[in-house]
């Protein structure tokens, strides 16, 4: 995350930020969790990160997002980043601590959580900061 254009200054986006690094935090708990076969705490974490990611994405929608299309800016990428929640959301709800593969699935998703994040944190937080 950069610190360069001052948009952490605006309260709802600094939270939305912090938001972020909570997100990856748990999805990284959620990983050793699974690695180390603690699957118990697998689901604890897996159901906290996606009731993060649910209550997050509200925010995003119904803030940021929101002010953006209403404005007319970056309705695409705004457009896209709304279809990136949905696939988020099913990759981390859909997740199975139990399944052999459970491992590498949420690898998958959480770099495309981390490509995600930083086209918010990068592109669209600042622009509407």
């Amino acid at each position: 995350m950069c610190e360069y254009c001052g948009c952490r200054g605006v309260e709802p986006i600094a939270a939305l930020m912090d938001e972020h690094h909570t997100l990856r935090d748990l999805a990284g708990d959620l990983r050793r969790a699974l690695l180390v076969g603690d699957l118990d705490r697998a689901r604890t974490l897996k159901s906290e990160l996606v009731a993060l990611l649910t209550s997050h994405v509200g925010v995003e929608e119904a803030g940021v997002f929101a002010a953006l299309r209403e404005q007319g800016d970056f309705v695409a990428e705004v457009d896209s980043l709304d279809g990136e929640h949905v696939d988020l959301h099913r990759a981390f709800a859909g997740l199975d601590p139990h399944a052999p593969d459970a491992a590498a699935l949420l690898d998958r998703a959480v770099t495309e959580l981390s490509e995600h994040i930083a086209r918010e944190d990068l592109g669209i937080f600042p622009l509407a900061s």
